[in-house]
């Protein structure tokens, strides 16, 4: 019998900054500072950071269903600013 553990990810919104333009991505990842990590390698040579506050019910993300549809264990969602 295989038992798997549950990862346990949190969800919080980054914001990239590029001189005067700027906008929010969403990610889901292990934690925050791999989070920031994901959206500076995809953005380099820009301002990455932490919008806060964060929503307390949507950073913790658990469970199968939050994992389902993921490619890996981390996925960069962009959002309209």
């Amino acid at each position: 019998m295989v038992i798997k553990r549950q990862q346990k990810m949190v969800k919080v919104s980054v914001e990239v900054r590029s001189g005067a333009a700027r906008f929010r991505v969403g990610v889901r990842a292990r934690s925050i500072r791999e989070a920031l990590g994901l959206v500076g390698g995809t953005y380099p040579r820009r301002e990455v950071r932490v919008v806060f506050p964060m929503e307390a019910e949507g950073f913790s993300v658990g469970g199968p269903q939050a994992l389902a549809g993921m490619a890996g264990t981390r996925q960069v969602y962009q959002q309209a600013a």
